[in-house]
């Protein structure tokens, strides 16, 4: 194979990685987002623990949804690397029909199918945190305002 073979796949194979550095920082926004419920369960935590006695069941509320909200988050990730894992796949197929000119289009768009579906669910999962997160303040509010 000349480099005058490989070129067109280079060539197509751009869009495909610009796909990917998009996935990757949705990743990166999504993994920081996820530290956030975590790091505040463990706080509530640690909150219950230092006082036992007292009735905790806004806290407890709280918690349940901040678990949800890192469990959306979660399917979130696993989407998004789904989606990467098949621009990825693109990326190689590109590659094998210039090297070996296999017929293998149909499978180059059955991939990029499956990367923007896996990427919707992801953004689906990433709105329901953001519903999510925001009754979680709600509670807060109203427990901080002592009608809990």
């Amino acid at each position: 194979m000349t480099n005058l073979q490989l070129i067109p796949a280079l060539q197509a194979s751009i869009a495909p990685c610009v796909l990917i550095s998009g996935d990757g920082l949705l990743l990166l926004s999504m993994s920081n987002r996820l530290s956030r419920p975590i790091e505040r369960i463990r706080h509530l935590c640690d909150v219950m623990k230092a006082h036992p006695q007292k009735d905790h069941q806004g806290i407890q509320e709280q918690i349940r949804i901040l678990y949800k909200r890192a469990q959306l988050l979660r399917s979130a990730i696993v989407c998004i690397i789904y989606s990467i894992v098949s621009v990825s796949f693109i990326v190689l197929s590109l590659f094998l029909d210039a090297l070996y000119a296999w017929p293998i289009t149909f499978l180059i768009n059955i991939f990029f199918i499956l990367s923007l579906v896996f990427l919707l669910i992801s953004m689906i999962f990433f709105l329901l945190d953001i519903h999510w997160a925001l009754d979680s303040l709600k509670i807060e509010i109203r427990h901080s305002q002592g009608d809990v």
